[in-house]
């Protein structure tokens, strides 16, 4: 595996970390790798392979992610409060 291919990967994995997950407590969405990767990759490779520092930088720059990226940021971020909620009130 080349050096950039590693990276790549790594950057895969990390991705799906990020977005996409507002609560670490929700499993990874392969739609939100799918629809992410290549934004985060374009831009926020910079912050490989620090997860929190990746998820801090996709919702800082989300004004500049695809259409489909986005989409799926604000319904896992919809899912996530929706989750808190659900849970505050059931304290």
């Amino acid at each position: 595996m080349t050096h950039y291919q590693t990276i790549a990967t790594l950057f895969a994995i990390a991705t799906t970390a990020v977005a996409f997950q507002t609560s670490p407590g929700l499993a990874f969405s392969s739609e939100a790798q799918q629809m992410c990767s290549g934004d985060a990759m374009r831009l926020c490779s910079s912050e490989i392979p620090d997860i929190p520092r990746i998820r801090a930088c996709m919702v800082h720059k989300k004004a500049q992610v695809s259409p489909g990226c986005r989409a799926v940021m604000d319904r896992e971020h919809a899912a996530a409060t929706g989750s808190r909620k659900r849970e505050a009130a059931a304290q």
